[in-house]
């Protein structure tokens, strides 16, 4: 009951053999912002790069007739933690990358974390050196890896790691193994497990996938007007950024505080919880409110649960509690866009992003301010 009742006030407030690159050894996710950075936003991507990820997107059931689920974001989230999009580097009309992407030479010494020494498998074809091996190109395949799923995406007859669009593919078609469903999150977690045996990976590379998916369905907003529109744009202009426990505020984002019930701290987080993100929409049209989801409920007039959706209008506060029908249980807050979806910030290590309404348990009704 104390771990409910914190929740309540405040949230709302490997193995390198095994991965196909080598970003457990070689970096960490150690950064303020939890690697997320800006609303959800496809600003950061090269257009050559974009054009790739959307390709292989669509050739891969050409080799993996039986994966399911398979688009672009995904794509574009692991070539984000794996290399920035080849940020600096130049991309021809044809997809090569020049200069060429190279990791660290794996061997073993210790550097960065690289503890593991993999011995030479390509002679230097792919790495650059017989001396032993390095991940490769922009999703950073090692070259044993590459010689197993290498694709040629762009005709030219040679399956190159150092091209963007040969190296989508070999990416989409390695993520397809075994004819997952990648739009099951199960599998498509499985999948990035795969990719590389690290949670904070996965979580990482998750993040970017939202980000990008949340870009690529951006809603049609020109039925709204006036201060529900300001509110509603402000809230998703914050796509993408990541929850903090405890943190954002009426300036925007914040770093959070430490902890929640199951121990996760928002203090190296710059970003939102719940209330957090209605606090910043809200102050956008001069509407100041509590800090807190269960105190956020007595502002305005409140929308009965019984109604469901069908009450609410575009711009209410959407709330959840552990017991329904007592507001002083109250967990939760999401802003309704419309359609039965809502800007939520949902939980730790997840980003602000569209879900539906549906997508929390203990639907306690809305509250209307404009």
């Amino acid at each position: 009951m104390v771990a409910l009742l914190m929740f309540a006030a405040v949230c709302c407030a490997a193995p390198l053999p095994q991965a196909i690159s080598t970003y457990t050894a070689l970096t960490t996710t150690a950064q303020g912002d939890g690697g997320i950075a800006g609303g959800g936003s496809t600003a950061d991507i090269p257009p050559r790069m974009l054009a790739a990820y959307h390709k292989a997107a669509r050739q891969v059931g050409r080799y993996a007739p039986g994966c399911r689920g398979m688009r672009w974001p995904i794509l574009a989230g692991i070539a984000k933690v794996e290399s920035h999009h080849a940020a600096g580097h130049t991309i021809t009309a044809g997809g090569d990358i020049r200069p060429k992407i190279y990791g660290v030479l794996l061997t073993g010494s210790g550097h960065g974390g690289n503890t593991t020494a993999v011995p030479d498998t390509d002679h230097g074809t792919w790495d650059g050196t017989a001396q032993g091996e390095r991940a490769v190109g922009p999703f950073q395949f090692l070259p044993s890896t590459w010689e197993s799923v290498g694709k040629d995406g762009n005709g030219d007859t040679v399956a190159d790691p150092h091209n963007a669009d040969d190296a989508a593919l070999g990416a989409a078609v390695y993520l397809c193994s075994g004819g997952r469903d990648l739009a099951k999150r199960t599998q498509l977690e499985a999948a990035l497990w795969q990719y590389n045996h690290s949670a904070a990976y996965v979580a990482d590379v998750l993040g970017w996938i939202e980000q990008y998916t949340a870009a690529a369905q951006a809603p049609d907003l020109t039925h709204l007007s006036g201060q529900v529109r300001t509110v509603i744009e402000a809230a998703l202009s914050q796509r993408g950024v990541p929850y903090a426990w405890g943190g954002g505020n009426a300036n925007g984002p914040s770093y959070g505080i430490c902890c929640t019930p199951s121990g996760t701290s928002g203090t190296t987080v710059k970003g939102y919880d719940c209330s957090g993100l209605t606090t910043y929409a809200y102050a956008t049209v001069g509407i100041r409110l509590p800090r807190t989801a269960a105190a956020q409920a007595g502002a305005g007039r409140r929308i009965p649960a019984r109604l469901g959706t069908g009450g609410l209008t575009p711009g209410d506060l959407v709330f959840y509690a552990t017991a329904p029908g007592h507001d002083a249980t109250i967990y939760h807050v999401g802003i309704y866009l419309g359609g039965g979806q809502m800007v939520n910030a949902p939980r730790p290590h997840t980003v602000v992003r569209l879900d539906p309404v549906t997508a929390m348990p203990g639907y306690a009704g809305g509250a209307r301010l404009l």
